[in-house]
């Protein structure tokens, strides 16, 4: 079976949140931990995640499918310029944008955004009313990554607080990928 990394965001994935609850429901979901969750900084992150990869990879003999969550996006983004290892398929739900001027000193440590276009078959998955990216944003990023890009109208920041904790229509816009990425 495909690994699942499920890559958290800034402050990690609390009990309720959907990438939580993932890992507790789909087979293969291993979520990854990644070092300074308050203060992040780029190179760690990047590192934990290849490692992340290497082990998954060679645990199922298969190239993980990886599924990240706001600042997780964009440290996915940012490993996926360093390394070329394989990756099957990637979920990028809610990035952040660490070139807003509004954003936290630990987001704007990751500025500038990764642009490079992602060699792997990529989704990503927005809200039109997130606090931490606008629609534009967003918009522009998901052409630059080379990904198809799902809008989700009034879905805040995607996560418990606004009301997606175990987020089963989430799941099904992931079968939905990687049926397509396996066609």
């Amino acid at each position: 079976m495909r690994t699942r990394l499920l890559i958290p965001g800034w402050g990690g994935s609390g009990p309720d949140h959907w990438q939580t609850r993932w890992e507790r429901e789909l087979r293969g979901a291993r979520k990854i931990e990644l070092p300074g969750w308050f203060e992040p900084a780029p190179a760690p992150w990047i590192e934990a995640i290849d490692r992340a990869v290497v082990r998954a990879s060679a645990t199922s003999g298969q190239p993980p499918i990886v599924i990240a969550h706001s600042l997780g996006c964009v440290a996915v983004a940012a490993w996926a310029a360093r390394h070329r290892r394989p990756i099957a398929a990637a979920m990028l739900v809610a990035p952040c944008d660490c070139e807003d001027p509004r954003a936290s000193a630990a987001l704007r440590g990751f500025a500038p955004m990764p642009r490079a276009r992602l060699p792997f078959p990529t989704r990503v998955v927005a809200s039109d009313d997130d606090p931490y990216i606008t629609v534009a944003a967003v918009t522009a990023l998901a052409a630059a990554w080379g990904a198809e890009l799902t809008v989700v109208a009034g879905a805040g920041h995607l996560n418990a607080a606004s009301g997606h904790g175990a987020w089963p229509e989430g799941q099904a816009l992931l079968r939905a990928h990687l049926a397509a990425a396996a066609a």
